[in-house]
């Protein structure tokens, strides 16, 4: 039998509200030894070990816990008795935590992240059923050397591309036009696609030893936005991310105000719409001033500078890796 540790960070998995309500809770209330009474079935799928990181609201979530993570995980990975790693999280913020630990982990064993859009004291709560083919998928050898995943209403997911695109439904996350991993029946993983781009082992960050981060702000563009807001989020900033409209667009406000900034910081151009990618443009950066975000999303994207920022201040190479990781 498989054995796989599941590390329990909060979120609304552990969530404790008014019995049969799916609103108004409190996320991180209950222990992960108490959401596994409810999942009594699991412990036929692996020997399970738990390991409580932390208990919070994953708005909470924040750098520090990052590298506390991430670090628990390779301290787990080490014993050669372990086979998975499941961590339960909760969902406003776990496609961050993903991408995190997809481009930072250095172990090839299956990294499972999931959670639930209900509390555990809802009706239908779909936190156990999450869980329970969350540990089916970590003690799959199906699942070695793809990277970090999540599994969510039976669906296999990228920890580089997924996404939440719904405030309330079980059935939360979605990777756009790229495509799932696969999908699961009950325990049963079938895997229809691998993820090609760099991840774990094979990623640039993986080897960095990381105490902290270099600061890097959003900054969301709307009509009339204006420079004074740039300029206050680059102040104590080495680097910004441009939530661009369209293909990762602004004003010429924006756009003059953005050429005198990047001559001291790093500027990505991402974008607020939801699908697409952003590539080059000669039209809104002519002095090419920018870093483009490609297919990364701007919270995703501001995970990939500071990270990349611990490497170098190249541009050409920070682009690089923009586009092929």
């Amino acid at each position: 039998m498989k054995h796989i540790v599941i590390i329990a960070t909060g979120g609304t998995i552990a969530g404790s509200g008014e019995f049969g309500k799916a609103a108004e809770y409190a996320a991180g209330r209950f222990s992960v030894e108490e959401i596994l009474k409810s999942v009594p079935a699991i412990r036929s799928l692996a020997s399970i070990q738990t390991i409580q990181l932390c208990n919070v609201d994953s708005n909470e979530m924040n750098q520090q816990r990052w590298i506390k993570l991430r670090d628990q995980i390779h301290e787990v990975a080490k014993d050669p008795q372990t086979d998975g790693i499941v961590v339960t999280h909760g969902t406003d913020t776990l496609e961050e935590t993903a991408f995190f630990l997809n481009l930072t982990l250095h172990t090839d064993i299956p990294i499972v992240l999931t959670g639930s859009m209900r509390p555990a004291t809802s009706a239908s709560a779909d936190g156990p059923m999450n869980l329970y083919q969350a540990v089916a998928l970590a003690a799959s050898d199906q699942a070695k050397g793809a990277g970090v995943l999540a599994v969510f209403s039976d669906t296999i997911y990228s920890g580089r591309d997924i996404r939440k695109t719904n405030s309330y439904k079980t059935d939360a996350f979605e990777i756009d036009h790229f495509g799932s991993l696969g999908y699961m029946r009950d325990d049963q993983v079938y895997f229809l696609n691998r993820s090609k781009r760099a991840h774990t082992l094979t990623s640039p960050f993986s080897d960095l030893k990381i105490e902290h981060f270099p600061k890097v702000n959003i900054a969301y563009w709307h009509c009339d936005g204006d420079e004074e807001t740039l300029r206050a989020l680059c102040q104590n900033a080495k680097g910004l991310v441009i939530a661009g409209s369209g293909s990762g667009n602004y004003s010429k406000v924006w756009q003059k105000t953005i050429h005198e900034l990047a001559k001291d910081h790093l500027i990505v151009r991402a974008s607020r719409v939801p699908k697409g990618i952003v590539f080059d443009s000669a039209f809104f950066d002519p002095d090419h001033d920018t870093i483009s975000a490609f297919t990364f999303p701007a919270h995703k994207a501001r995970i990939l500078l500071m990270l990349a920022m611990m490497k170098t201040g190249d541009k050409e190479k920070i682009q690089n890796w923009f586009e092929t990781l």
